[in-house]
């Protein structure tokens, strides 16, 4: 009982309402993939733990960086791949530790919230500015589909993937504004293959997710900055 309580009612409901959406799309318009489906499930926990400030969260997010590298390699999407094996990966690796090694007051089951300041920002900025610059090319190079919404999913994906490894409440928003940008990508997808109807649904259960995610880890901000 006290496990289920870990979850607040509006949490268990957004839980819900996500599996609901993900298995209700995949059985209507796919059921075949089943790996899709798997990679869709697996990252609606590590979104769910992650809301909570749970090191849970990232780990899990290794395991969806690795199933949606190969989902993307299906369709061609080469700015995806080297994104979510070549950065988010590794970056989910170095937040994991980093939420693990600044508990808060209630343990490791929630970590310490973090905060970037105006100089960072600016680097920040810089480098996301670097690697959108950097990827277009590689990605006109590779000969990726849908090139400009390809190249903001790895710029938006860098910013969010630092912002989480340095605990701040604003990679949640960086997040969903990836999740706005794979919004955009797989409903290109989608409109080749029919199959990919499930994918673009699960980055929309990801942009709610993400939503509530920031909102919580602002909350969480709060309540620890006033805790002795």
């Amino acid at each position: 009982m006290q496990r289920l309580r870990y979850f607040s009612a509006f949490e268990w409901c957004l839980i819900l309402f996500s599996y609901t959406a993900i298995l209700l799309t995949f059985f209507l318009f796919d059921g075949v993939e089943y790996f899709k489906l798997a990679s869709s499930l697996i990252g609606i926990a590590a979104l769910v733990f992650s809301a909570k400030g749970n090191p849970m969260g990232p780990l899990l997010m290794i395991l969806f960086a690795l199933a949606y590298g190969v989902i993307s390699f299906s369709f061609a999407y080469y700015g995806e791949v080297i994104t979510y094996l070549g950065m988010s990966l590794p970056m989910s690796v170095w937040a994991f530790v980093s939420w693990f090694r600044h508990p808060s007051s209630k343990g490791h089951a929630e970590t310490a919230v973090g905060a970037v300041h105006a100089k960072e920002w600016g680097r920040i900025l810089l480098y996301t500015a670097g690697v959108t610059v950097s990827f277009y090319f590689i990605l006109s190079a590779l000969d990726t589909p849908n090139i400009i919404p390809s190249t903001f999913s790895v710029s938006t994906s860098f910013a969010a993937a630092y912002l989480t490894a340095r605990r701040s409440p604003y990679f949640a928003l960086a997040y969903a504004l990836n999740d706005v940008v794979l919004i955009v990508l797989w409903v290109l997808a989608t409109i080749a293959d029919i199959g990919y109807l499930s994918v673009t649904a699960c980055f929309t259960v990801f942009l709610i997710n993400d939503l509530y995610s920031f909102f919580n880890w602002r909350r969480m901000s709060k309540r620890q900055s006033e805790q002795p």
